[in-house]
């Protein structure tokens, strides 16, 4: 009696539960096969770099990072010195607009008896959206009436005898200053706070 193989146990065909999965190698593209091929052939190169071209390469590197921080840092000089340009731009336009702005505000101070309310409000509206304008542009007033003098942010033009105030503290604006941010478009003008005089009595008892 012949006893016939079974194909799963035919060695000239091998096992069908064990026979190695080539599906995988098989879905490659051309392009991975290609890739594949590159990195392995790179890894080689660099295994087989001698010592001299490991210290070429370190040192392209280094040439390279410190040419990309000399970039990054003209990049930041550049941009700085363009704001600059801007503000210094903005800030002397602002400045020759400033008269008119007092003009304006002198109007609403002084205007005189009877006027017609629909021109008050209008010189109003004028100031505020100048203001407004100003203001986006980083335009701010100094503060000046209750703050001790500054001869950076005030000019003083006067001065005014107070008991209640201890000196130089400016009691009174006359014109009022602007700045952008910590530059001074005009100091404000003020009168500063003096002490006052004491009587010629109590001079010479004060001398004795």
């Amino acid at each position: 009696m012949t006893t016939r193989k079974h194909p799963a146990d035919d060695p000239e065909h091998g096992s069908r539960t064990h026979a190695p999965d080539d599906s995988a190698q098989a879905r490659k593209s051309p392009i991975e096969a290609r890739l594949e091929a590159r990195i392995a052939q790179q890894g080689q190169v660099e295994a087989a770099a001698p010592p001299d071209q490991d210290q070429a390469l370190l040192e392209a590197r280094d040439r390279y990072l410190r040419l990309a921080a000399d970039f990054e840092n003209y990049k930041k000089r550049t941009r700085q010195e363009q704001l600059d340009t801007i503000q210094h731009a903005s800030a002397d336009l602002i400045g020759r607009l400033l008269p008119a702005l007092d003009d304006l505000r002198s109007a609403l101070d002084h205007k005189p008896a009877g006027v017609d309310p629909a021109w008050a409000r209008g010189i109003e509206l004028a100031v505020r959206k100048l203001e407004e304008a100003m203001a986006a542009h980083g335009v701010e007033p100094i503060a000046s009436v209750g703050s001790t003098f500054d001869p950076k942010y005030h000019e003083a033009i006067g001065h005014e005898e107070s008991a209640d105030q201890p000196e130089d503290v400016v009691v009174s604006e006359l014109r009022r200053g602007y700045r952008i941010r910590d530059r001074v478009l005009r100091p404000s003008l003020v009168r500063v706070s003096r002490r006052p005089a004491l009587p010629a009595a109590d001079v010479s008892i004060t001398e004795r």
